[in-house]
Protein backbone atom coordinates (compact mmCIF):
# COMPACT_ATOMS: atom_id res chain seq x y z
CA UNK A 1 0.00 0.00 0.00
CA UNK A 2 0.97 3.60 -1.10
CA UNK A 3 1.46 6.44 1.70
CA UNK A 4 -0.87 8.56 1.58
CA UNK A 5 -0.57 12.23 1.13
CA UNK A 6 0.06 14.60 3.92
CA UNK A 7 -2.11 17.44 1.84
CA UNK A 8 -5.53 17.59 0.23
CA UNK A 9 -7.66 20.10 -1.41
CA UNK A 10 -11.31 19.64 -2.16
CA UNK A 11 -14.07 21.55 -3.77
CA UNK A 12 -17.45 20.94 -3.02
CA UNK A 13 -20.78 22.43 -4.66
CA UNK A 14 -23.40 21.84 -2.17
CA UNK A 15 -24.16 20.32 1.49
CA UNK A 16 -23.93 16.63 0.47
CA UNK A 17 -21.09 17.12 -1.36
CA UNK A 18 -18.71 18.23 1.82
CA UNK A 19 -20.36 15.85 3.50
CA UNK A 20 -19.23 12.92 1.44
CA UNK A 21 -16.18 14.23 1.37
CA UNK A 22 -15.86 14.32 5.11
CA UNK A 23 -17.28 10.82 5.08
CA UNK A 24 -14.65 9.32 2.75
CA UNK A 25 -11.54 10.70 4.96
CA UNK A 26 -13.30 9.23 8.40
CA UNK A 27 -14.43 5.96 6.86
CA UNK A 28 -11.93 4.24 7.86
CA UNK A 29 -10.54 5.82 10.57
CA UNK A 30 -9.06 3.72 14.23
CA UNK A 31 -11.34 6.09 16.59
CA UNK A 32 -7.87 8.31 17.89
CA UNK A 33 -7.79 11.22 15.66
CA UNK A 34 -8.02 14.75 16.19
CA UNK A 35 -9.01 17.39 13.90
CA UNK A 36 -8.96 21.03 14.09
CA UNK A 37 -11.14 22.66 11.83
CA UNK A 38 -11.15 26.49 10.49
CA UNK A 39 -13.57 28.44 8.69
CA UNK A 40 -15.43 31.94 8.88
CA UNK A 41 -19.14 31.83 10.27
CA UNK A 42 -21.22 29.69 7.80
CA UNK A 43 -18.46 28.21 6.62
CA UNK A 44 -19.68 24.51 6.41
CA UNK A 45 -17.77 23.28 9.74
CA UNK A 46 -20.40 21.43 10.72
CA UNK A 47 -21.39 20.13 7.83
CA UNK A 48 -17.76 18.59 7.42
CA UNK A 49 -18.39 17.53 11.45
CA UNK A 50 -21.84 15.79 9.96
CA UNK A 51 -19.61 14.05 6.96
CA UNK A 52 -17.38 12.81 9.81
CA UNK A 53 -19.69 11.43 11.88
CA UNK A 54 -21.34 9.81 9.21
CA UNK A 55 -17.95 7.93 8.03
CA UNK A 56 -17.58 7.02 12.06
CA UNK A 57 -20.83 5.18 12.46
CA UNK A 58 -22.87 7.83 13.71
CA UNK A 59 -26.11 6.54 12.52
CA UNK A 60 -28.71 9.57 13.44
CA UNK A 61 -27.14 12.64 11.89
CA UNK A 62 -30.01 15.14 12.81
CA UNK A 63 -28.07 14.97 16.82
CA UNK A 64 -25.27 16.00 15.29
CA UNK A 65 -25.19 20.26 15.60
CA UNK A 66 -22.43 23.14 16.43
CA UNK A 67 -22.07 22.49 20.20
CA UNK A 68 -21.87 27.02 20.29
CA UNK A 69 -23.52 27.24 23.55
CA UNK A 70 -22.77 23.84 24.90
CA UNK A 71 -18.85 23.75 23.95
CA UNK A 72 -18.91 20.25 23.95
CA UNK A 73 -21.10 17.52 21.99
CA UNK A 74 -20.80 13.61 22.33
CA UNK A 75 -21.74 11.61 19.78
CA UNK A 76 -21.45 7.52 19.12
CA UNK A 77 -20.59 6.02 16.56
CA UNK A 78 -18.21 3.32 16.46
CA UNK A 79 -16.47 5.24 18.72
CA UNK A 80 -17.11 8.20 20.97
CA UNK A 81 -17.19 11.09 19.11
CA UNK A 82 -15.89 14.35 20.94
CA UNK A 83 -17.22 17.92 19.02
CA UNK A 84 -16.00 20.64 20.34
CA UNK A 85 -16.74 24.40 19.63
CA UNK A 86 -14.45 27.14 20.81
CA UNK A 87 -16.39 30.21 19.19
CA UNK A 88 -17.38 31.60 22.35
CA UNK A 89 -14.06 30.93 23.99
CA UNK A 90 -11.49 33.56 23.64
CA UNK A 91 -9.01 32.68 26.97
CA UNK A 92 -6.59 30.51 26.59
CA UNK A 93 -7.09 29.11 30.34
CA UNK A 94 -10.87 28.63 29.46
CA UNK A 95 -9.69 26.35 26.06
CA UNK A 96 -6.94 24.58 28.19
CA UNK A 97 -9.71 23.78 31.00
CA UNK A 98 -12.23 21.51 28.38
CA UNK A 99 -10.72 18.52 30.05
CA UNK A 100 -9.20 17.22 26.96
CA UNK A 101 -6.93 14.95 28.41
CA UNK A 102 -10.48 13.22 28.70
CA UNK A 103 -10.80 12.98 25.41
CA UNK A 104 -7.37 12.03 24.28
CA UNK A 105 -6.86 8.70 22.55
CA UNK A 106 -10.62 7.72 23.91
CA UNK A 107 -12.30 8.71 20.64
CA UNK A 108 -12.42 10.86 17.72
CA UNK A 109 -11.82 14.68 19.00
CA UNK A 110 -13.36 17.25 16.21
CA UNK A 111 -12.46 20.98 17.24
CA UNK A 112 -14.77 24.23 15.09
CA UNK A 113 -12.55 26.99 15.78
CA UNK A 114 -9.55 24.64 15.78
CA UNK A 115 -6.89 27.89 15.19
CA UNK A 116 -8.00 29.11 18.24
CA UNK A 117 -6.13 25.51 19.98
CA UNK A 118 -2.30 26.92 20.61
CA UNK A 119 -1.03 23.31 22.44
CA UNK A 120 0.65 20.21 20.95
CA UNK A 121 -1.76 17.12 21.25
CA UNK A 122 1.48 15.16 21.16
CA UNK A 123 0.13 12.69 18.42
CA UNK A 124 -1.07 13.59 14.22
CA UNK A 125 -3.78 16.18 14.36
CA UNK A 126 -5.79 16.94 11.02
CA UNK A 127 -6.18 20.35 10.06
CA UNK A 128 -9.08 21.44 7.75
CA UNK A 129 -9.28 25.32 6.18
CA UNK A 130 -12.68 25.55 4.93
CA UNK A 131 -13.29 28.53 2.67
CA UNK A 132 -16.14 29.85 0.46
CA UNK A 133 -15.05 30.93 -2.96
CA UNK A 134 -17.17 34.04 -5.16
CA UNK A 135 -19.48 30.70 -6.55
CA UNK A 136 -20.46 29.53 -2.80
CA UNK A 137 -18.38 27.07 -3.22
CA UNK A 138 -16.13 25.13 -0.46
CA UNK A 139 -12.53 25.06 -1.02
CA UNK A 140 -11.48 22.51 1.83
CA UNK A 141 -7.84 21.87 2.65
CA UNK A 142 -6.96 19.11 4.58
CA UNK A 143 -3.88 18.37 6.07
CA UNK A 144 -2.28 16.12 8.65
CA UNK A 145 0.74 17.38 10.59
CA UNK A 146 2.77 15.60 13.17
CA UNK A 147 2.82 12.32 11.53
CA UNK A 148 6.59 11.24 12.38
CA UNK A 149 5.11 10.81 16.09
CA UNK A 150 2.52 8.05 16.25
CA UNK A 151 2.35 6.42 12.83
CA UNK A 152 5.13 6.92 10.39
CA UNK A 153 2.95 5.35 7.62
CA UNK A 154 0.61 8.24 8.01
CA UNK A 155 -3.19 8.44 8.12
CA UNK A 156 -4.87 6.52 5.75
CA UNK A 157 -8.32 8.14 3.81
CA UNK A 158 -6.81 11.66 2.99
CA UNK A 159 -7.89 11.46 -0.51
Amino acid sequence: MSQPPKQAVFLTCSEEETEAVAREIGSDWKGTEVVLLQGELGAGKTVFVRGLASGLGVKDLSEVCSPSFTLVNIYQGRWPIYHIDLYRLDREEDILNLGWEDYLGKGVIIVEWGEKVSFDFGQPVYYVEIEIDSQDRRKISVSVRGLDRENPAGPRNLS
